[in-house]
């Protein structure tokens, strides 16, 4: 059986986990599990923990290996950490390497985004070419075994497209529809493009004096 491995560490975003992870545990002949720097419950900062089924000591190699993100993403992508390191040691082996949100900056971090397209969450979309990237304004960028997701929400969208590569469309329209992903948002405000200027200026601001702009 083929393996998916969702990667934990404290400080993830849980919609960045738990939308993935919804489509991606239900892919038939694959098992899931997620994997942290040690087993056991890894919490978001608030009031979500879930269970690491392994540690990455025990992980050498998985078929489709899934990053989500989160505000520690960001630091560790720019200071090192051995998720990093490990990351760089599993790509090698994989069908797909799949982030969602900040995710992608440890993709970066790790020398997989090189000269690729690929995306993020709009704050930290122009980090990505720090890392080499080629940065894309679109909800989910392939190029070749790397895909990438925009912030948060996204990452539901990226799985439905792998599961599209995977197992062909009426596959993935018949997951879309167990999920009931139809979205029809309240307001127009979810990317910068279109939300009002004092709503994204406010935002930024506040995401810069949690993370200072790596410049």
């Amino acid at each position: 059986m083929k393996q998916i491995a969702m990667l934990l560490y404290p400080g993830f975003t849980p919609l960045d986990a738990i939308g993935p992870y919804h489509a991606l545990s239900q892919f038939p002949g694959y098992e899931f599990f997620f994997v942290a720097q040690e087993a056991g419950p890894v919490s978001d900062g608030s009031a979500t923990v879930i269970q690491a089924q392994k540690s990455i000591s025990e992980v050498n190699s998985v078929d489709i290996l899934v990053v989500p993100g989160g505000l520690p993403a960001i630091t560790m992508a720019r200071t090192g950490d051995p998720l990093i390191d490990w990351i760089s040691k599993i790509h090698p082996t994989t069908e797909w390497t799949i982030s969602v949100c900040t995710g992608a900056l440890m993709l970066g971090a790790a020398g997989l985004l090189k000269d690729v397209p690929a995306t993020t969450h709009w704050y930290s979309h122009p980090e990505l070419s720090d890392y080499g990237a080629i940065p894309q304004d679109e909800r989910v960028v392939e190029s070749g075994k790397i895909m990438t997701a925009a912030g948060v929400s996204a990452g539901i969208d990226m799985s439905l497209v792998l599961a599209e590569r995977i197992f062909g469309r009426e596959f993935a329209e018949k997951m879309q529809l167990d999920m009931e992903y139809d979205p029809k948002p309240p307001f127009n405000a979810g990317h910068p493009r279109s939300a009002p200027e004092s709503v994204v200026s406010d935002l930024r601001s506040l995401f810069d004096s949690v993370l200072k702009p790596n410049k």
